[in-house]
């Protein structure tokens, strides 16, 4: 489009090859300032027409973009799996009576750590005490029967070589003696089961752990029986499980490294800093259809009670350590269209590099292929970079490297 002049009035002009029938329109109007000012007749031609080649190669470049970097390392990298557990106590006691009787003594404190063997409670014995003692005073009675019973037999044996005695009282006097001899077996027997149920009375812990609120105080009477109240419970604390579950796809990795030994176990329970290393104990015998996960048990040493019954803790599983992984900062890693990609560095200009991801371990992802180890890769920036950009780079603090120490950088590694 072009404006010809004519003293005052205006045309408009399809610009084609000029005087190779371009077109005209008569606008009617008088020409307005400052076109009024165009000498008459002159063709005014587009603006992109009258920029030279000159100014046109002139026009400004975009900037570097400003990036910090960092190096693709090679480095040892721990092959891990982290799950959601709960503290298990490895063996959990409910202490009930025996026996049905008044509580005499407790001796212990709510919440207490108790020793196997420590007494717990102790219940009114004196009636049974006393069926012990006739008991024994029983066994003592017939021991010394049998002597003037076992006397006698030895005077009818006499009697019966010299035919002074009859065949009869031989046989009394051995019946005699025998049946003395398992009254005394008998009242033994009486006497050993008594002593066993005396024991009914004096309960004690029957393992070590951490032992709860008595449910009885002295005075009240303990019963016996399903249905009667538990005195107490016992929880062993040391050492401790922790169980979790894992996607079933993990399953034959954790095996191998249960079979080379390499597996170990961090558990950290939430609100405590410091984690409790331990090793796989148990793999249960089934996966569970309905969600494709295998639960698993992990026992650890507890002396310090940093694991607590019914907790939920953080479960780290270390499998092995591969020894020459390849890894970047996680940052470093952008998702586009094509999936996971780093921007490289080469001659202060950014290359868009596709990468395949395997996993990200503290902070930082091991790659799987896509680079090969020693790449300068841009950490903080990349938001604003595109394949074949230049770049300058600046450190963490915020001030701009020159570029001839960004390539000795580059190059140093």
């Amino acid at each position: 489009m072009a404006v010809l002049t004519f003293g005052r009035v205006a045309f408009l002009a399809v610009v084609g090859a000029v005087g190779a029938g371009a077109g005209f329109h008569y606008a009617g109007k008088p020409v307005p300032w400052p076109l009024d000012k165009i000498p008459y007749g002159k063709v005014i031609p587009p603006l992109a027409e009258t920029a030279q080649p000159a100014q046109r190669a002139a026009a400004p470049q975009r900037p570097p973009v400003t990036i910090v970097t960092a190096k693709a390392e090679r480095m040892p990298m721990p092959v891990r799996l982290d799950a959601i557990g709960t503290v298990q106590t490895l063996s959990a006691v409910t202490v009930r009576s025996r026996v049905e009787s008044q509580i005499m003594e407790v001796g212990f404190k709510d919440g207490d750590y108790v020793k196997k063997g420590d007494l717990l409670f102790r219940l009114d014995s004196r009636q049974l005490e006393t069926q012990l003692r006739q008991a024994e005073a029983n066994v003592v009675r017939d021991k010394a029967s049998l002597v003037s019973a076992e006397a006698d037999l030895r005077r009818a044996e006499e009697l019966a070589k010299r035919d002074f005695a009859t065949d009869q009282r031989l046989e009394t006097a051995r019946a005699a003696a025998a049946t003395l001899r398992a009254s005394i077996l008998g009242g033994e027997a009486a006497v050993d089961g008594l002593k066993v149920q005396l024991t009914y009375y004096t309960v004690v812990s029957p393992v070590s752990g951490r032992i709860g609120v008595a449910a009885l105080k002295e005075g009240n009477i303990a019963k016996v029986g399903d249905t009667s109240g538990a005195l107490a419970t016992i929880n062993q604390i040391d050492p401790i499980y922790a169980t979790f579950a894992l996607p079933q796809r993990y399953l034959p990795a954790i095996r191998a490294a249960m079979k080379a030994d390499t597996a170990t176990v961090l558990a950290t329970q939430q609100g405590v800093a410091k984690g409790v290393e331990g090793k796989i104990a148990v793999v249960d015998n089934t996966v569970d259809a309905t969600t494709g996960t295998i639960q698993l048990r992990a026992i650890f040493d507890n002396a310090a009670e940093a694991l607590w019954p019914g907790a939920l803790c953080q479960v780290r599983v270390t499998l092995r350590v591969e020894p020459d992984a390849l890894t970047v900062p996680r940052e470093a890693v952008q998702n586009g269209q094509n999936g996971p990609f780093v921007f490289v560095i080469e001659d202060n200009v950014a290359k868009a590099r596709t990468v395949v991801l395997d996993r990200t371990v503290d902070g930082r992802v091991v790659l799987a292929s896509g680079l090969k180890g020693g790449e300068t890769i841009v950490v903080d920036g990349a938001l604003l970079l595109t394949d074949g950009v230049r770049t300058i780079e600046r450190n963490r603090g915020g001030q701009q490297v020159p570029s001839n120490q960004t390539s000795q950088r580059g190059s140093a590694g």
